[in-house]
């Protein structure tokens, strides 16, 4: 029962989190160009705070990690951050040139995983397919790099818009919970 009393309780939450992702989601379905921009500009204050952080323990004589790590890493979080709030429809199409390097090294990958595996198994040339699909969508995104971030951002909010459909209704169903446990 107290888990139950606590979910009860805390149902908005999920509510909150599911009108922001629809919000956002609808955002981005509208204009998926700012919508990639302003990822692009959270992610900088994401790295903002984590290079912050970094920097505090430095400071922190019971911390467990390597001094110099750690200030590699707030230095590179830091600079990540600033570089992204300066520029972030930038830092947005690099993220996207990265997405395409991924993209076609994986798409290789596949090509060369179905060669190899064609006599163990059936069915081999759809991962070929899926390989060649990827080198393809890599491609365009170099290609473009802007009509690349449209297109993620597109299915970015496409998603945000379910999930926070399904958080919309999972908090309803929460807050209900608790009256048919009466």
């Amino acid at each position: 029962m107290a888990m139950t009393g606590y979910l009860h309780r805390s149902w908005w939450i999920l509510l909150l989190y599911g009108v922001i992702a629809v919000i956002f989601g609808v955002m981005a379905l509208i204009n998926p160009l700012t919508a990639g921009v302003a990822l692009a500009w959270a992610f900088g204050i994401m790295a903002l705070a984590e290079g912050v952080i970094s920097v505090a323990a430095l400071f922190d004589r019971d911390s467990s990690l390597s001094r110099g790590w750690l200030l590699l890493y707030a230095v590179a979080s830091l600079l990540f951050g600033v570089l992204t709030l300066i520029n972030p429809a930038a830092t947005a199409e690099v993220l996207i040139l990265f997405l395409a390097a991924w993209l076609v090294i994986g798409g290789v990958f596949r090509i060369v995983f179905a060669v190899r595996v064609r006599k163990a198994i059936r069915g081999e040339w759809l991962i070929a397919l899926s390989g060649l699909l990827a080198i393809l969508l890599g491609a365009l995104f170099i290609a473009s790099p802007v009509a690349g971030l449209v297109v993620t951002t597109l299915w970015i909010g496409a998603i945000a818009l379910i999930y926070g459909a399904l958080q919309i209704v999972a908090a309803f169903r929460v807050r209900r919970l608790e009256n048919t446990l009466r």
